[in-house]
């Protein structure tokens, strides 16, 4: 459990223990009126067990302050979105982040992607892939395993080329223009991106400029499974579990896949971004 989802855990718990002192009840006091086992209201209190929805309206009512309970439902929501800082994750530098991403993709069949600034990660080239953690790291200031780095993440993309898996990537034609790493490194991450289209694993689509965007292109983010949601910050990693949030991105994702062309019409602006590297 990373130590930021147990500090809000502990953060609602705490919150749970000033409604019950507040109300002048003990625990056992509490348990009794609410027919739980004493043990679960001190696991609630000190972050050991998350309460459900259900729970914090009981214990609501129990107190006496029932409109306490839209207050601590909203905190609940946001201990389910995981957020995981990079401060923390890389710690230890950027391989064991990919290494994990990986046991995590071969246990995923289906990936939707939408970038609007970067090449997704298993679509990246050696080279752009070598210059966003070199950067990154100084950023960070984490340790630099930059080549292990490098490595992990090509061995992500061999789940590209496995049969039963659908990856469907969506990015905004502004990712080729942005000039990750200096032109040597744009030209050969675009060629990388003109042989993508056509694979049959991979869906590749792109929104192009002249797209009239009802929704501006706001930030990635990876759905899973249509289960889950990544969304990464400058500062940190969030997962999303709640199902109002999956759906939100999925609708999110369906509008820009409705943007977005592919086949020729992705290559022809693939085409287009490598001839303004080469001019």
């Amino acid at each position: 459990m990373s130590t930021d989802f147990q500090r809000a855990r502990e953060a609602l718990g705490a919150r749970l223990r000033e409604l019950r002192t507040e109300a002048g009840l003990t625990q056992r006091q509490l348990a009794q009126a609410v027919g739980w086992a004493h043990s679960k209201i001190s696991k609630l209190e000190t972050g050991r067990q998350t309460a459900t929805a259900t729970d914090l309206t009981v214990w609501c009512q129990a107190a006496g302050f029932p409109e306490a309970a839209v207050e601590l439902k909203a905190g609940l929501r946001r201990l389910e979105t995981q957020y995981r800082s990079w401060r923390r994750q890389l710690a230890s530098g950027h391989k064991g982040i990919q290494e994990a991403l990986l046991a995590q993709e071969q246990r995923t069949k289906s990936i939707r992607v939408y970038e609007t600034s970067v090449v997704p990660g298993i679509l990246q080239t050696p080279d752009y892939a070598r210059h966003l953690f070199t950067h990154g790291a100084r950023l960070h200031r984490s340790p630099r395993d930059v080549e292990d780095a490098v490595r992990a993440r090509m061995r992500r993309q061999e789940v590209l080329y496995q049969r039963g898996r659908k990856y469907q990537v969506i990015v905004w034609e502004a990712v080729l223009h942005a000039g990750v790493g200096g032109a040597a490194v744009m030209r050969g991450q675009l060629d990388r991106l003109a042989g993508v289209v056509g694979l049959d694993t991979v869906s590749f689509g792109i929104v192009p400029f002249s797209a009239v965007l009802d929704l501006t292109p706001k930030h990635g983010f990876w759905i899973h499974d249509d289960r889950r949601v990544t969304v990464e910050t400058v500062n940190a990693e969030m997962e999303l579990k709640d199902p109002l949030d999956v759906d939100l991105y999925l609708r999110l994702w369906e509008h820009y896949e409705q943007l977005a062309v592919h086949g020729p019409a992705a290559h022809r602006i693939i085409a287009r971004a490598r001839a303004a590297v080469d001019a």
